[in-house]
């Protein structure tokens, strides 16, 4: 396996030409010496635990993970009313950051946003990884519709280990202290919100019209209990992608950076000649 060290990201903000303030998490090897960069868009959960999986693979590459607006202070949610927007507001984050082909990532939301990155102009980026996308719409296998969950039913669905998911989504909150649960019910409501826009009320943007624009080495990742988007799906955007790889990670659902972040971040470093 790729020798990855997790390392901390830092926290920083860029504001893209359409004036949208965004929040990046940042991190770089501690060398300075960097194999390249990655853009990593987080899903529809956020980003949790402070990204492990960025963390290891910033012990190689220069990591940047812009936060959707809508998910965190800085507003700006209310400019991104579909898919086009989301797309876009991607590729202004990757020219605020001055970058020159960076390597895209993206999981699930994120995945399908990275996908029609690169679909609508492939010479931008570098290669393209993909962690258990949405975006594509199988009759056989349809997609739990996340908006008639109530918020326990999440973890079984999205993780492998459903004690272990509800801690981590929890993200250390006191259940005892009504004004913490208040502030983040307040805040789970306006992130679902923007999702909504790409996600609501089922998560098929026709992007898989688009797909065979992408000429970028494109790697798959899924994780080998995925329940919210089963396998099948991978098999399909394998079909959809020519070239597309595809790694199945063991003992992870959905959120398979987050349950086994080292086995990720490894496939991803192999995958980018690491």
């Amino acid at each position: 396996m790729t020798d990855l060290q997790s390392r901390s990201l830092d926290r920083t903000t860029v504001t893209t030409r359409r004036g949208i303030t965004c929040e990046v998490l940042v991190g770089a090897p501690a060398s300075g010496q960097a194999e390249g960069s990655i853009v990593s868009f987080h899903g529809a959960a956020g980003q949790l635990a402070n990204e492990p999986m960025l963390g290891a693979l910033s012990s190689h590459f220069a990591v940047y993970a812009p936060i959707w607006p809508g998910y965190s202070e800085q507003g700006g949610e209310e400019k991104l009313e579909d898919m086009q927007d989301f797309a876009l507001h991607g590729a202004d984050i990757v020219e605020a950051l001055g970058l020159h082909r960076p390597h895209l990532v993206g999981h699930s939301m994120g995945g399908m946003v990275a996908a029609e990155m690169a679909a609508s102009a492939p010479g931008l980026y570098g290669s393209l990884v993909l962690i258990a996308p949405l975006g594509l719409w199988l009759e056989e296998h349809p997609i739990t519709d996340i908006y008639s969950l109530l918020p326990f039913e999440f973890p079984p669905l999205l993780f492998h280990d459903a004690a272990a998911g509800t801690a981590l989504m929890a993200g250390g909150l006191d259940f005892n202290d009504t004004e913490a649960i208040k502030t983040f019910l307040i805040a789970n409501n306006r992130r679902l919100g923007t999702a909504g826009k790409v996600l609501f009320p089922i998560p098929d943007r026709k992007v898989a019209k688009r797909l065979y624009r992408i000429t970028n080495p494109t790697l798959l990742v899924w994780g080998d209990d995925d329940r919210y988007v089963p396998q099948p799906y991978a098999e399909a955007w394998r079909a959809a992608i020519e070239g597309a790889e595809l790694e199945i990670i063991p003992e992870a659902g959905h959120m398979a950076p987050y349950e086994q972040p080292d086995d990720v971040a490894g496939v991803i470093a192999r995958f980018f000649g690491v």
